[in-house]
């Protein structure tokens, strides 16, 4: 099946670890050889690329697989909204080309139980926290897709934070950028309600750094687009304050 290569041809630090071990497991016969299985985790003898680039892209995509299979298994039931949020974010961020064998690799990891601990080790050692709070990003909107987050899988997704050594603060951040309401925006800045508007003004100005998607760059031009989504709920949090105060434009 040689429409498999254009991930598996390349792939960069997921080969080893517990995520080698599950994507060996995922993509079992649809490797057409390009990838072998050994021991557990994916053999890199044909594999070109471990370091940047392509491989640093596609073992970001990776991950994003096996920590969305954990998310959509939270409440114990595989939600359709949660398919189709996954297979949208792909195709919008990865390009059409990669949702069916991503689509088959998810599947195929729903079948499997996912150390979220082990996982999140191997992904904090080898992404920048930007990548990380993109990824948590992600992670957040599939919880979101039905237009609920149960309390399993607010649980999880603090577990992911706290595992991927993203702060409180950050990870309340990122959860805050999916509502509306002013008391979230707040949330989103990082800041209460009571800060004046200097603080308010700096802390906009240091999180518009802290995500930007320049941050992210090293994972590709689809990673950063997807990045684009969290710089915006970002500028929209400060928005809804600056108008809430009658801030000065």
């Amino acid at each position: 099946m040689a429409s498999t290569k254009w991930i598996t041809g390349v792939l960069g630090w997921v080969l080893g670890g517990p995520i080698g071990g599950l994507i060996g497991f995922a993509l079992g016969t649809m490797i057409d050889g390009s990838v072998k299985s050994s021991g557990g985790t994916l053999g890199s003898r044909e594999v070109t690329g471990s370091g940047g680039g392509t491989g640093e892209r596609n073992s970001f995509l990776m991950s994003l697989l096996v920590l969305s299979s954990a998310v959509m298994k939270a409440n114990g039931k595989v939600m359709r909204s949660e398919l189709a949020y996954v297979k949208s974010f792909i195709a919008q961020n990865f390009g059409p080309d990669a949702v069916p064998q991503s689509t088959q690799i998810l599947k195929r990891l729903l079948e499997r139980e996912i150390s979220v601990g082990e996982v999140c080790s191997q992904i904090r050692m080898n992404l920048n926290t930007a990548a990380r709070l993109q990824l948590l990003h992600y992670l957040t909107g599939i919880a979101q897709a039905d237009g609920v987050v149960t309390s399993a899988e607010l649980s999880l997704l603090r577990k992911i934070a706290s595992a991927l050594a993203i702060p409180r603060a950050a990870s309340d951040s990122v959860f805050a950028m999916f509502e509306r309401g002013i008391d979230s925006a707040y949330q989103v800045l990082e800041v209460d309600r009571d800060a004046s508007d200097e603080e308010v003004k700096r802390a906009y100005k240091r999180l518009a750094v802290k995500h930007h998607p320049d941050k992210v760059a090293s994972l590709g031009a689809d990673v950063q687009k997807a990045a684009e989504q969290k710089f915006k709920a970002i500028s929209e949090a400060y928005e809804r304050i600056k108008e809430d105060r009658k801030m000065e434009r």
